[in-house]
């Protein structure tokens, strides 16, 4: 059995975890900085990178305490490599490789976007082959994969990702950040046919929603004040998921696969996950809502399957014994 240290920093979320086998969550703790963010309407990556080297050694010791066990029992140790914010990335790195040196562990290079998807390894009996309906932050990605180390992306996002498209969007409507919480939590209360938003028209598997931000806009413009916030959440949000789901399901069709998997921030999207559950004629599997957003339970769960992995992982390394 292996039991890793994984450590996430690659934006807002400071957070250390350890986990067992990739499936058993030992202690998972995480601090967060959107109540810092928040008056600034985004992530400013120089207040970020900050907050996490103030905290990051706090965190780190909170969770190897809270597992039980100590770093003699750790079979290694393993940061997001990226892709995310260079500053917050380096602050990460650097606290894994001085106790991946001080305790001579392994250390283990995790990309970030691979972290989601083994995010739904925690806690199931998950394993490939399966479709991956990636949504997070900047990307959005169909990815096929054949195994833990064969990931083929079927299709993604040429403009804005949906993550991005709802901040954007939230903005708009003069909603708080982080805009895709505030507008599923609208869309909830919402007539999704209030309003008759177009979707992105491109070939194949991929995306686009830079036009569907600008028809919201468009809208507002014509509408009175008071703005009908819940309907446009709704109407907004149904443009995005009906996009989102017909493709995933014809991929999975296309392949064969046995399972869909959702990934990422957007995963703990209600809407979503219904729409899925309703229309998927195999299993969907997505992660609980704390595994969603950027955490670090998810980081040592791709440790686990393929960090060593060198087109899924960034690398091994680990000091000589004298």
């Amino acid at each position: 059995m292996a039991v890793y240290l994984g450590i996430e920093s690659s934006c807002d979320e400071t957070a250390a975890a350890v986990v067992r086998d990739g499936r058993q969550v030992l202690s998972n703790c995480l601090l967060s900085q959107i109540e810092t963010h928040k008056k600034f309407g985004g992530v400013v990556p120089e207040v970020a990178a900050r907050q996490h080297l103030e905290t990051i050694n706090h965190v780190i010791a909170e969770a190897v305490a809270a597992s039980g066990l100590g770093f003699s029992d750790l079979d290694g140790i393993a940061f997001t490599a990226g892709p995310g914010l260079i500053g917050t990335l380096l602050t990460g790195m650097m606290a894994a490789k001085s106790l991946a040196w001080a305790h001579d562990l392994p250390l283990i290079a995790v990309d970030h976007l691979l972290a989601h998807v083994a995010a739904n390894f925690i806690n199931t009996d998950l394993d490939p082959p399966f479709i991956a309906l990636l949504v997070s932050g900047g990307h959005t990605q169909i990815i096929h994969f054949r195994s833990f180390s064969e990931g083929e992306i079927l299709g993604k996002t040429l403009d804005d990702a949906a993550g991005e498209a709802y901040d954007k969007t939230a903005r708009l409507l003069g909603l708080p950040y982080p805009g895709g919480a505030t507008i599923d939590k609208l869309a909830q209360s919402g007539n999704p046919a209030a309003f008759k938003f177009p979707e992105g028209v491109v070939a194949g598997y991929n995306f686009s929603f830079s036009g569907l931000k600008t028809a919201v806009l468009r809208c507002v413009e014509k509408l009175d004040t008071p703005l009908p916030l819940e309907d446009l959440a709704a109407s907004f949000q149904d443009a995005v998921t009906r996009v989102l789901v017909r493709k995933t399901l014809q991929a999975q069709a296309e392949t064969g696969t046995p399972a869909i998997v959702l990934a990422g921030g957007v995963a703990a999207n209600k809407t979503l996950r219904s729409l899925f559950d309703q229309l998927s004629p195999v299993p969907v599997y997505y992660p609980s809502l704390q595994f969603c957003t950027d955490n670090a339970a998810m980081v040592a769960a791709a440790a686990a399957f393929c960090g060593k992995k060198v087109d899924l992982a960034c690398g091994v390394y680990s000091r000589k014994k004298d």
